[in-house]
């Protein structure tokens, strides 16, 4: 996987300070062709919180899902509403879930779509 995009919010709460990472992912999924298999381009996103008192990292929170869609503006469009809504890794499946059940079709389509090119 790599990052693509980088989104970093800051949030102070007392002594505490909360550093937010929402990062768009691209990466390839290995998907059945017939008998084959290919690997299509996807895209997932990745949120880290880094919590920080007097300086000192204490802790990492931090969940990813590696593949939502092959569509980039889709998922960039996800990252954002996370982004926007400061949320947190514990509660990114919780909130992308419908999301990435919607999704997922987009995969089936990329094969639909080779599938007609080959023919």
């Amino acid at each position: 996987m790599v990052v693509v995009e980088n989104l970093t919010r800051y949030v102070k709460e007392g002594e505490v300070e909360y550093i937010y990472s929402y990062r768009l992912l691209k990466g390839k999924i290995s998907l059945n062709y017939g008998a084959d298999s290919i690997d299509v381009q996807a895209y997932g996103i990745e949120i880290e919180r880094q919590d920080k008192l007097n300086g000192n990292v204490f802790n990492i929170e931090r969940d990813r899902v590696k593949s939502i869609s092959p569509q980039r503006h889709k998922v960039h469009n996800l990252l954002r509403l996370m982004y926007d809504n400061s949320v947190s890794p514990i509660h990114l499946i919780e909130i992308l879930g419908d999301y990435i059940d919607e999704y997922i079709i987009d995969f089936d389509n990329v094969v639909k779509d080779i599938a007609i090119a080959n023919n």
